[in-house]
């Protein structure tokens, strides 16, 4: 085998093996998209107990900020983006949203296809929908570089049973 043929083999692998990691890490079997996480699981639209209306602005700021729920509720986050620039709300914990932060540094185009995420063109609309199965703090932010840093984030306050 060549040198080149060589390269190109190993090459092959490396692509497969990264698109392999990339699969399992975001599809829809057990440990995917509908896994429970730390701040919940995806939730049914049908089982929605309210809607909690979002706006996102170009003061960086969200309204409302500060969200409570009970735990085990399922809620609809409608979210508008009523800004001239894109903006995101993401889900999570304080240290996923730091990490994914910094991804979104290194790739400021990143699209999101997950449910506890939504990016928004100016002017437009989208929805969460989850259920909060464990008490405690859940963060959300705008990951876009610079939004987070000026203040573009809120807390889900999710009450015990």
């Amino acid at each position: 085998m060549s040198i080149a043929q060589r390269s190109s083999t190993l090459l092959l692998a490396i692509a497969a093996l990264a698109a392999s990691g990339a699969a399992f890490a975001s599809g829809n079997h057990a440990g995917g998209h509908d896994a429970e996480t730390a701040i919940g699981k995806p939730g049914v639209a049908a089982k929605a107990s309210r809607t909690v209306d979002i706006v996102m602005n170009d003061t960086m700021r969200y309204t409302p900020s500060s969200i409570t729920v009970k735990q085990g509720e399922t809620v609809r986050f409608a979210i508008r983006n009523a800004g001239q620039v894109k903006h995101e709300l993401s889900l999570g914990t304080e240290k996923e949203l730091l990490e994914h932060l910094e991804q979104m540094k290194k790739f400021p185009d990143m699209e999101h296809d997950e449910p506890g995420k939504v990016s928004l063109a100016p002017g437009k609309q989208g929805e969460i929908v989850w259920q909060f199965t464990k008490a405690g703090t859940v963060n959300f932010a705008c990951l876009i570089p610079g939004h987070y840093e000026a203040g573009m984030r809120g807390t889900v306050q999710v009450g015990k049973k």
